[in-house]
């Protein structure tokens, strides 16, 4: 079976999407819609995708799915028009800002029975993806501390910053939705302190961009998450997992692991500095996914509700940080 797919939003993740779906044999996209023709026309002339309408992708007989990668704000309604139409979907991550209006678009999904997926790809990289396996495995027996480090190289500009959501809702949401994958238990409180410690433009804007956060289960498990919007030395991405018999941790991604030694000292290559290029393997393992549950019927991994509850997460954080006090979480 081949898996016919619609590309909603012909920007930069969603050309990251289409490489990604030519890399699938089950897989053809067969059109691309954008509210810019020119981007939409580009990517389908690359990709050897018609360029159609949203309406009409949503609509036509010859398509399965749909890859939703537009601007937040049209994704809880897209998500509900391919519902409706019986398409399976797949949603850059979030569903909505506000939880409300994502709690009502889950309710369109589960009416129609239809498959959706959300984008948290890091569940995808390779080496985030050994790390549960070593958990799942038992090598470190029962998890009891989770650290995530996720720092970008630099800040995104202010325009991006007024329409994000803000840190907790736009960046911080994806180690939310890690250290559930982590930690194995739902947590059942969160504490965060924020500031502005990196552009006063973004204080301006009520945001921040530096945080900490630490989420505690029932059972006590521990995740702390250290975010920032600019590292100086590169995309910052790691994870340690602590547990009652060891550790398994992921590093950083170089260009390559060459290490030169001399009368200086030690010299290795920087960091990768971009999310698309430090997650490339992720994307493209994220979309195989899709397709595959398209294909197999089996259960959709992260699902609506998976990001509805690291959204609730979020919220929780945000008001931590306003209140100044650990926020349970309902």
């Amino acid at each position: 079976m081949t898996v016919r797919l619609g590309l909603l939003g012909a920007g930069r993740i969603g050309k990251v999407h289409a490489g990604a779906i030519a890399a699938i044999p089950a897989a053809k996209l067969v059109a691309v819609a954008d509210a810019f023709p020119e981007a939409a026309k580009a990517l389908a002339a690359s990709s050897g995708a018609e360029v159609r309408e949203a309406d009409a992708i949503m609509a036509a007989a010859d398509i399965d799915a749909v890859l939703i990668t537009t601007p937040t704000d049209l994704h809880a309604s897209m998500i509900e028009q391919a519902a409706k139409a019986g398409k399976a979907i797949f949603c850059e991550k979030p569903i909505d800002l506000d939880v409300a209006r994502v709690r009502a678009c889950l309710a369109v999904v589960a009416e129609h029975g239809v498959p959706l997926m959300v984008g948290f790809n890091r569940r995808f990289d390779p080496n985030f993806v050994e790390v549960r396996r070593q958990i799942d495995a038992g090598t470190i027996g029962k998890v009891e501390m989770v650290s995530i480090t996720s720092r970008d190289p630099a800040p995104p500009p202010a325009d991006y910053i007024k329409r994000s959501g803000g840190l907790f809702r736009d960046m911080t949401i994806h180690d939310f939705d890690m250290a559930r994958f982590l930690l194995g238990e739902e947590p059942v409180s969160v504490f965060a302190s924020a500031s502005v410690l990196v552009d006063p433009v973004i204080g301006e804007l009520g945001d921040y961009d530096s945080a900490s956060i630490v989420l505690t289960t029932k059972s006590g498990r521990i995740a702390q998450i250290s975010n920032t919007r600019r590292a100086s030395y590169g995309y910052d991405q790691r994870i340690e997992v602590l547990g009652e018999k060891g550790l398994v941790s992921a590093d950083n991604l170089r260009a390559t692991n060459v290490e030169i030694a001399n009368g200086s000292g030690y010299l290795r290559e920087p960091l990768l500095n971009f999310f698309m290029t430090r997650y490339t393997e992720a994307y493209r393992a994220e979309i195989t996914a899709f397709v595959s549950t398209i294909t197999s019927g089996a259960k959709v991994s992260p699902s609506g509700d998976d990001g509805l509850k690291a959204l609730l997460i979020a919220d929780a954080a945000l008001r931590s940080v306003k209140e100044q006090r650990a926020v349970t979480l309902g």
